[in-house]
């Protein structure tokens, strides 16, 4: 019998220093995909190499297939055309049907439609309030045409298999605003590779943390805060400039690793403030570099104003580092007591307040944040998925061969 077909969709290039949850997650999904499934991802490419054409490539000891359909320079900061409505309308008129498709936004599904296969949808983020214009703090597009977007979402979803959301709270508004389709909408875990993410032991981290001090030219008890994600309007980084001023404490120091359309208010918020002495931006890491400052920090910072259950929070916990948070998503259900705070308030004082706290009170072990994040493990939340995948996979092969359009 020949090997099933999963093709992900996504405007990404793995291979680059790419920013976000969902790129992560995909990962995940070609690194850790059973030895039984044939691996392809239909993405963007760098500009100067060939498009439309399938090559073969490795990921983290995975060979999978990978096609660009255009190039793409950056795709950590918006454009004024969305990537999205570029990266849909490169797929229209083509076919890439196969035993199983994976889509990470619905809008490129359209091309879709009359492809045969098992499709699943995957939802990253609040939905409610991603499209509430009051609450979205203007970071989609789609949140000025509401309307818009759930005709075309009623339109598209009933085309897919599986829906799954990583916040429960989409989940059920999911299952209430499609009644018929409830059964077909589940709750699903987001992932982290702890094989990239996991602790030091206590010595080694103190060592790398000076280390590190020295490389910057900072004071060798100089503590880190982290914030790693895009720099934009759903994260709201100039709470997070503001929170560290009311933080007045010149031994502690922030990395932002990232970029994105938000950068130069960010700056100039930073000149503003007089910070430059106190925070580094860092640019968009790979994972390898970003899991080395998770394993240095005494806390990951994060002021979103909405979140699914955001991937980063569960490498800076598999690291061993906790969590202070505005309260949004998934995290405030997932963290426990000893592994960070969920502030109640969206303040600048609020946020400074708990950050001193997990900083300097050592009620929030490494072990305790590494516990937290245990269950979210990718090689178990992905074997999960594809044996549910293989399941009906062989359910329809004893019924009838399925064929792929390749």
């Amino acid at each position: 019998m020949r090997k099933p077909i999963v093709t992900i969709f996504y405007q990404f290039n793995p291979w680059n220093s790419s920013i976000g949850g969902i790129q992560t997650v995909i990962r995940c999904f070609m690194k850790y995909a059973p030895s039984e499934f044939e691996v392809r991802l239909v993405g963007t490419g760098d500009p100067g190499f060939p498009v439309g054409k399938w090559q073969e490539a490795e990921l983290g000891g995975r060979v999978v297939k990978f096609m660009p359909l255009f190039p793409l320079q950056d795709d950590n900061v918006r454009k004024l055309v969305p990537t999205t409505i570029k990266y849909t309308a490169a797929l229209l008129g083509r076919c890439f049907a196969s035993d199983f498709m994976h889509f990470h936004r619905i809008e490129p599904s359209l091309a879709a439609l009359n492809w045969s296969g098992d499709k699943t949808l995957f939802i990253h983020n609040d939905l409610q309030k991603q499209m509430n214009a009051k609450t979205g703090n203007n970071a989609i597009l789609w949140q000025r045409f509401p309307a818009g977007y759930f005709a075309l979402e009623k339109l598209l979803v009933k085309q897919f298999t599986q829906v799954f959301s990583c916040n429960t709270e989409s989940a059920k508004f999911y299952q209430q605003l499609y009644p018929k389709l409830a059964d077909r909408v589940s709750y699903l875990k987001n992932t982290v590779d702890n094989e990239i993410f996991y602790p030091l032991d206590p010595k080694s981290k103190e060592e790398k943390r000076r280390a590190y001090a020295q490389q910057l030219g900072l004071a060798e008890d100089t503590r880190f805060l982290l914030f790693a994600g895009r720099v934009h309007p759903q994260k709201d980084p100039i709470l997070l400039i503001r929170s560290i001023a009311a933080f007045n404490d010149p031994k502690v120091h922030l990395l932002i690793a990232g970029t994105g359309e938000l950068m130069e208010p960010v700056r100039s918020e930073i000149a503003r403030l007089g910070l430059s002495e106190r925070v580094t931006l860092l640019g968009a890491l790979n994972q390898n570099q970003l899991s080395n400052l998770h394993r240095i920090s005494s806390a990951f910072v994060m002021t979103s104003v909405y979140e699914g259950l955001p991937v980063v929070v569960l490498e800076a916990l598999s690291s061993g580092t906790p969590i202070v948070t505005t309260k949004c998503g998934e995290t405030p259900k997932l963290l426990a007591a000893d592994s960070g705070i969920v502030c109640e308030e969206r303040t600048p004082e609020a946020i400074a307040t708990a950050l001193q706290k997990v900083v300097y009170s050592g009620d929030y072990p490494a072990q305790s944040c590494t516990r937290n994040a245990q269950p979210y493990s990718a090689r178990t939340v992905v074997s999960d998925v594809y044996n549910q995948m293989l399941e009906r996979w062989q359910q329809r092969s004893v019924l009838m061969p399925a064929s792929s359009s390749f």
